[in-house]
């Protein structure tokens, strides 16, 4: 994969000395409102669990369509930062989205109030780094390191938990995620990529550790198997290269350019998706209004 050392060494070119990264900014409440419709095509069970550690609290919001399952169980669309997800959808969506695929839908979320859970997906959507002795993020100080025991948990305790509640099809699940998330959904296609079927990664913190991600992709073919997995990576036009720092130069090189390289990986499709005028924040839904009206066909 000899374009990904592009891509690194560019992103290790936008770690300037003496640029202090900005904290994140103030919580935001969930917007449960949808929760509390009658008349929707979905209709949404609750369901609750701790992670292994007893440190984090989870809530799944599973949306079954209002259809009958196929023979095969229903496709799957996980939603990471599900507390934000289920903000971002509307009945719009799901009435589309019933009348296309009918996945199951299961926003991954945080017992709070809060839209994001800024500590728990800290922990949760970043790798854990080799020979460092502290996991420590860079952006918070908060600490990371905890993806793997993240997606032991949703394979071997959310899925079954989610297939109590209507049949799936483990040959068709999607994982989706933002930022953070985007980068929990590359690490899952680079180290597990048997475990999903399509992989949408919106806005992913290539920066994150001078691209500790990016060179997780090295050896994906041997690793793939007999998987065939989709890659779909979004970005907004107006996105910076790092967090709250101004965009400037070709901002989207790093991402291009691993996407380009992952095209040329056997076994692997891959598409990117420019959002022109979009900033970080607002891709979000964007990128998940667009993963659903892909679903809805």
């Amino acid at each position: 994969m000899k374009n990904c050392t592009l891509a690194l060494a560019w992103i290790l070119a936008l770690a300037v000395p003496g640029i202090t990264l900005a904290q994140p900014a103030p919580a935001q409440q969930m917007d449960a409102s949808l929760l509390q419709r009658q008349d929707l095509a979905y209709f949404f069970t609750t369901l609750q669990l701790s992670s292994a550690d007893g440190k984090r609290h989870y809530q799944l919001w599973v949306g079954k369509p209002d259809r009958p399952a196929p023979a095969a169980g229903y496709p799957v669309l996980w939603m990471l930062d599900g507390n934000a997800a289920i903000s971002a959808l509307n009945d719009d969506q799901l009435h589309t989205l019933a009348e296309g695929q009918a996945p199951l839908l299961v926003a991954v979320g945080y017992q709070t109030d809060q839209r994001i859970e800024r500590s728990a997906r800290t922990y949760d959507y970043t790798p854990n780094l080799p020979g460092q002795r502290e996991q420590l993020d860079p952006l918070t100080g908060q600490p990371s390191g905890g993806v793997d025991a993240f997606f032991d948990l949703l394979n071997q305790r959310m899925r079954p938990m989610v297939a109590n509640v209507a049949p799936i099809d483990n040959s068709r699940q999607t994982l989706w995620g933002h930022s953070y998330g985007g980068l929990a959904v590359l690490h899952a296609l680079f180290t597990r990529p048997g475990e999903f079927s399509d992989y949408a990664a919106a806005s992913p913190s290539l920066w994150w550790h001078d691209g500790a991600v990016v060179r997780e992709a090295a050896g994906l073919q041997q690793r793939l198997g007999n998987s065939r997995p989709q890659l779909l990576v979004m970005r907004g036009g107006d996105e910076p290269s790092r967090p709250r720092e101004p965009s400037k130069g070709d901002a989207e090189r790093p991402a291009r350019e691993l996407t380009a390289d992952l095209a040329k990986v056997p076994g692997l499709q891959v598409t990117f998706k420019r959002f022109d005028g979009l900033g970080h924040g607002p891709m979000l839904p964007a990128s998940l209004n667009w993963v659903i009206e892909g679903m809805s066909r």
